[in-house]
């Protein structure tokens, strides 16, 4: 397919994020492409093209679809009552999926995109216990699948839930697919999405030269630069890090004054000391200028002065904030006034009436649902770092034999 379409770097996407062995043929470059389209007889606005094993030929498809051929997704008839169903693969549902299948309660894990969750999307974790020499995110999470599987747990992409049923002896998960999952406890472990800029024409650059993530694929489809990076976050210093190798010039755009205000400091000392990474600090992005979905500039307003500044740039990566991914809860279990779910002392607090007939309280990760729990970044008053997901999904298993023995 072509690297200009948004249905390329999709199914790109997917494949990167799942970790599939692939190759793309570049429709834009490679002479390859074209013989390849006319011995299939197939016309270039049919592409993208997922071309299989025992000459599978699919034609643009879905994620769904290409799982399926993949094998990735699972059949609706073995994901049928589990003890345990995680909704989320991300660092906190792969940590409870481990420690719950190694101690031999029936785990099933669905994800909506791939395991791995936001994590994989980032080039190297430094700051997590274990490795000083930092870690790609999609290793992180490739080791995670392996060891959850290793002990039994079941893992579904992309199996999107659309809602959360409450039944006698558990709790029944609805699926985008029409099929359904029971589960006697749930974990809520979906995390977070980025926050998108609010522009009139941003929809037209997305996924050509606006980017969300900052792996090896986003990086081979750019050009050498120069590569603007906004969000002053972990994130965002890590992908600037990651593109300063390769691009002549980065340019890390952060709203406030102090890039040190949410912002680990090794990577603060990092990017200060970069030659190639330039921190233009009180910045706010007020337009988007290029042509035919490839970014040439942007156009930047000091918050400081309200002068503009006219930026170049061929690519732009957005990290600006999170937004808790719940929507399939549909006000089921009590959230705080953003979104991100209530445990513990917070949900008796907003209300868990149905805990009064069990004689007890909602315990530390529990939800005002019994037995439904919620450990990562979806939780309020979680700490956004790999390292604290891990550690509320691994404590989010001896919670659940604790409702399950009650």
């Amino acid at each position: 397919g072509s690297r200009y379409s948004p249905d390329t770097k999709r199914l790109r996407e997917f494949a990167n994020r799942n970790r599939i062995p692939h190759r793309f043929i570049d429709l834009e470059v490679e002479e390859e492409a074209e013989h390849i389209l006319r011995d299939l007889q197939v016309a270039p606005s049919e592409t993208p093209l997922a071309l299989l094993g025992e000459g599978h030929l699919l034609r643009n498809p879905s994620n769904v679809d290409l799982a399926e051929h993949l094998g990735l997704k699972a059949d609706p008839g073995e994901l049928e009552v589990a003890e345990l169903v995680i909704v989320g693969a991300g660092p906190a549902g792969l940590a409870a999926a481990v420690y719950a299948a190694s101690e031999g309660l029936s785990t099933v894990v669905l994800d909506s995109v791939a395991a791995g969750g936001q994590a994989s999307t980032s080039p190297r974790i430094e700051n997590y216990l274990g490795f000083p020499s930092g870690i790609s995110g999609s290793e992180l999470a490739e080791r995670a699948v392996v060891q959850a599987e290793k002990f039994g747990a079941r893992i579904s992409v992309p199996s999107a839930v659309t809602r959360l049923e409450t039944e006698e002896a558990g709790y029944t998960l609805r699926l985008e697919d029409g099929s359904t999952v029971q589960g006697r406890t749930v974990l809520i472990s979906t995390g977070c999405r980025y926050r998108k800029l609010d522009l009139p024409n941003l929809q037209e650059f997305e996924g050509v030269s606006v980017f969300y993530a900052a792996t090896q694929m986003e990086a081979a489809q750019c050009s050498a630069g120069p590569l603007i990076v906004v969000g002053g976050g972990n994130s965002a210093g890590q992908a600037a890090l990651y593109l300063a190798r390769s691009a002549e010039r980065v340019y890390l755009l952060v709203h406030h004054a102090d890039l040190g205000r949410d912002m680990s400091r090794y990577l603060v000392e990092q990017i200060t000391q970069h030659p190639g990474v330039e921190v233009v600090t009180e910045a706010e992005i007020c337009e988007l200028a290029g042509n035919r979905g490839m970014l040439e500039s942007i156009e930047v307003k000091q918050l400081a002065t309200g002068e503009s500044r006219r930026i170049e740039g061929s690519s732009l990566f957005v990290f600006i904030g999170t937004e808790p991914l719940v929507e399939w809860l549909d006000g089921q279990v009590a959230t705080d006034s953003e979104g991100y779910v209530l445990t513990g002392a917070d949900a008796r607090a907003a209300g868990a009436e149905r805990f009064e007939e069990l004689g007890r309280d909602p315990l530390f990760l529990e939800t005002t649902l019994p037995g439904v729990f919620a450990a990562g970044d979806v939780r309020s008053g979680s700490v956004k770092r790999v390292a604290s997901a891990v550690g509320e999904g691994a404590m989010s298993v001896r919670l659940i034999f604790q409702h399950l023995e009650s």
